[in-house]
């Protein structure tokens, strides 16, 4: 993509042609952020794949790969955006924990203050003298929307909330600097001056995983970038990771994805191809 941002409506036009025809899996060089309002997709990202019903929100990390099915019906909004556009956000942050980031959204007011930022941003785009600090500002504030909307989804009351929210967080932040360890849920919780099963407690609260899980995918994420970005071995990558044999690797790999190390990289390096 040339432009720092763009935004495109599916319309009932779009969405048959999109349906119509066979996309194959492919890489952005742009974040993206997609609102549906109506109809269902199936989404797959890197090689595993979700089935998404309206209203929703998704966000797509730049440099996954992914490829959606949409139905006839779909209708809704799609922002792509280069990262120097927005950097730093929330989402992207989230996205380095999570394969998939999708947030149910609720019918009625709720979609529609999405979809009616939506519509402003668009407008925006098209005046003839884009104003991109307004867009920019547009955008940081669909993004932390739909950060709302994903904290509204835990079932705490608005205290124990905010608390467990800012823990999680500074659980990622620790995670992010210590996962290429072989550290385990342990050394999170002592870094946290709690216990494990409270840290367990706020991740599930969260986003529904273990601790163990969080640490995994991070590792697995972590693994399909070097796979696809670097020529290292997969035995350098594994023991990068913190895994000290190649089969152990490999054997957590494929049972996270279904494919072992070296044909992901061999499909994922065609389709770049």
């Amino acid at each position: 993509m040339q432009k720092l941002f763009r935004i495109l409506e599916i319309t009932e036009e779009l969405a048959s042609d999109i349906a119509s025809k066979e996309y194959k899996p492919h890489f952005h060089d742009f974040e993206e952020l997609i609102v549906i309002e109506r109809g269902s997709l199936t989404h797959f990202i890197d090689f595993k794949s979700e089935e998404l019903k309206a209203p929703f929100a998704c966000y797509i990390s730049m440099g996954k790969m992914h490829r959606i099915v949409p139905d006839k019906d779909l209708r809704g909004w799609v922002i792509n955006y280069k990262t120097e556009f927005i950097s730093d956000s929330k989402l992207s942050f989230y996205s380095n924990f999570f394969t998939f980031t999708n947030i149910p959204l609720k019918p009625g007011e709720c979609l529609n203050r999405f979809i009616g930022l939506c519509r402003i941003i668009r407008m925006e785009y098209l005046q003839e003298a884009v104003d991109h600090t307004t867009i920019r500002h547009l955008i940081n504030g669909l993004i932390s929307m739909i950060d709302a909307e994903q904290k509204k989804n835990i079932p705490l009351d608005i205290e124990i909330k905010a608390s467990q929210i800012s823990s999680f967080n500074n659980f990622l932040r620790i995670l992010e600097a210590n996962f290429r360890s072989d550290e385990g849920i342990s050394f999170y919780a002592d870094k946290m001056n709690m216990s494990e099963r409270n840290l367990n407690l706020i991740c599930r609260n969260n986003f529904n995983k273990s601790v163990s899980e969080i640490i995994e995918t991070r590792k697995l994420i972590e693994a399909k970038r070097m796979l696809l970005y670097s020529d290292k071995s997969i035995s350098e990558i594994g023991y990068e990771l913190g895994y000290n044999e190649k089969s152990y690797f490999t054997r957590m790999f494929h049972s996270r994805m279904d494919i072992t190390p070296s044909r992901f990289r061999e499909m994922s390096r065609t389709i770049i191809s």
